[in-house]
């Protein structure tokens, strides 16, 4: 019976089906030409050694020889692109299809995985897979019919060679499957280690700073150093197996070859045999256990597949969350009214994050979110971006549901701000052109100005066109987070999203952020998540967030006076500056 994973990667050849039959029909024909190859060759050798005839008489059959050996090395070669074209579809198909199964997953699941991880699951762990398509399973194929052929050449000229290799012959896969029992579970473990270190070092490239200023980088070497030794131990062991394999497949295969000389040499010796018919078997016989030597060799593409599409089956096993999707258009409107009605939701296996929630945020007023950690107002962000969808009630946009809604349709008319801009390696233009490809310089330029970013990215070596490195390598936070403002300056959605943009900054870097917010929030649906006092006090409506629920709901004065949770969080917000 087949294991799970190897079930799974049968399922996923149809994309290749067509390339690997034509492999295995030119290593049929190719073995073919192989017996045609061994007859001619027997027939030369018998009439120029036993017959002492000259090369005028055995030239027809080397003019055929001649284009057998040509035309069986165009077969070899046809096979080996066929594989090939096969290998690179089969990596192009599913490493889309498991970006697109991630990409449905979405943000809140990635949230708790190792990015360094699923990194080697989509490179390392896709290419991993493809011999198991474009080498094991062809030989596979090809093992199951080669030997067959050969074996209906010999037999009617010496039974005797055809049954030693008939015998013979099982002896190699035996071997080969209680080998590769023990190397299966070594390839899992190496790939797991592997999937350790990759997010473990990933990890501390990321965190290098933090790492120096805790004095901890060097610890942290040393842990990165043990896996690094840990991933070569075990991958010492899978070479070890596989060496061992490899040596025990061509004794077998040895010892097969020289039992048939053996035994032909004695009955030409005797006269109980002819030479051409002897030739021709021996000849044969390196060819007959070829392919089961092959795929000695290709079985640990095949360990090495399964051990690779372990992790990649969990991604694509981790089901999809159910986010309502509509299809309908959003109704255009120059304003946005958003109201949560009656609306619930939870985490799986935890409470309710958000209880009954009716709220509502109006259209040209930047409403902000206030609370405790756990209140629930990343998640309201969530809802309102479709990563997640609410267990019961609704969300309405200008009366329309959105859950009826086409997700682009709704995107379209929403900009983001998170709490730090993602920056992607490239020019400063390049990032900021993600919120509208086809904008103008001049449109550029303004949403610059407009988000205070224009004059620090004229400071830059090359202005618009500096190349920045990952996440916004050489900007400081304060930069980073005016690009980020400035791709929704330059988006110019009526609904903006800000999930506390003024995290981690600096006092002036704060105001030239806040100035910024308060530019953007013109005639817009603003919804302000903030942490920072000064920051919810950009407002003209606070709206505070306990357990779920609206406890509390006015401006900063209000609330204030009001002596309650709002009151009690300014009061430990002074205490801690």
């Amino acid at each position: 019976m087949k294991k799970p994973i190897e079930i799974w990667l049968l399922s996923r050849r149809a994309a290749i089906q067509s390339s690997l039959n034509l492999a295995l029909a030119l290593g049929l024909g190719g073995g073919l030409l192989i017996v045609a190859q061994a007859g001619l060759l027997a027939w030369v050798l018998n009439a120029v050694i036993l017959r002492g005839l000259g090369l005028a008489a055995v030239w027809p059959a080397l003019a055929i020889l001649l284009p057998v050996f040509a035309l069986r090395f165009v077969v070899v070669q046809a096979g080996e692109r066929a594989s090939c074209a096969a290998g690179v579809t089969i990596r192009t198909t599913l490493r889309q299809q498991l970006l697109s199964h991630i990409h449905a997953l979405g943000p809140a699941w990635l949230e708790g995985q190792a990015g360094g991880d699923l990194a080697n699951s989509v490179v390392a762990g896709i290419d991993a897979l493809e011999g198991y398509y474009t080498r094991w399973l062809p030989n596979r194929a090809l093992t199951a019919c080669l030997p067959l052929v050969i074996l209906v050449a010999v037999f009617p000229l010496d039974w005797v060679s055809g049954l030693v290799l008939l015998l013979t012959a099982p002896l190699i896969p035996v071997f080969m499957i209680l080998i590769g029992q023990g190397a299966e579970d070594l390839n899992q473990r190496q790939w797991r280690q592997l999937a350790r270190l990759s997010a473990r070092f990933l990890d501390t490239l990321q965190g290098l700073t933090t790492l120096k200023l805790f004095n901890a980088s060097r610890r942290e070497a040393d842990v990165v150093a043990q896996l690094s030794d840990e991933y070569r131990q075990s991958t010492m062991k899978v070479l070890r197996v596989a060496f061992l394999s490899a040596v025990v497949l061509e004794f077998l295969a040895t010892l097969g070859i020289a039992v048939v000389a053996v035994l032909i040499g004695f009955r030409l010796l005797y006269g109980h045999m002819h030479f051409q018919p002897g030739m021709f078997v021996l000849l044969l016989a390196p060819e007959f256990y070829l392919p089961l030597r092959t795929l000695g060799v290709h079985y640990h593409a095949r360990m090495e597949a399964i051990g690779a599409a372990e992790r990649i089956l969990q991604i694509f096993d981790t089901p999809i969350p159910e986010v309502s999707a509509g299809t309908a258009p959003l109704t255009l409107a120059s304003a946005y009214t958003v109201h949560f009605d009656n609306l619930t939701y939870a985490y799986a296996g935890q409470p309710a994050v958000l209880d009954a929630l009716d709220l509502t945020f109006d259209s040209g007023t930047i409403t902000a979110l206030v609370g405790p950690s756990g209140a629930g107002k990343s998640t309201i962000l969530k809802l309102l971006l479709g990563f997640v969808s609410a267990q019961s009630g609704r969300i309405l946009i200008n009366r329309q549901g959105l859950h009826e809604i086409d997700p682009a349709s709704w995107l379209s008319q929403v900009s983001w701000v998170p709490q730090r801009a993602h920056i992607f390696a490239g020019s400063v233009l390049d990032n900021l052109l993600l919120a509208r490809p086809d904008a103008s310089s001049e449109a550029v330029h303004d949403a610059a100005r407009q988000a205070g970013a224009h004059d620090f990215i004229l400071t830059l070596p090359q202005g618009y066109d500096t190349v920045l490195g990952e996440r916004g390598e050489g900007l400081s936070g304060g930069q980073i987070q005016r690009l980020g403002l400035a791709r929704a300056f330059l988006k110019d959605a009526p609904v903006v999203l800000l999930d506390e943009p003024t995290a981690n900054l600096d006092a002036h870097s704060q105001l030239l952020i806040h100035a910024a917010i308060r530019r953007l929030a013109q005639g817009r649906t603003v919804l302000l998540v903030a942490h920072r006092l000064s920051t919810a006090q950009l407002a003209q409506r606070i709206v505070v967030l306990e357990r779920g629920r609206a406890v509390q709901s006015g401006t900063h004065a209000q609330l204030i006076a009001m002596e309650g949770l709002y009151a009690r969080l300014a009061h430990a917000y002074r205490e801690a500056a």
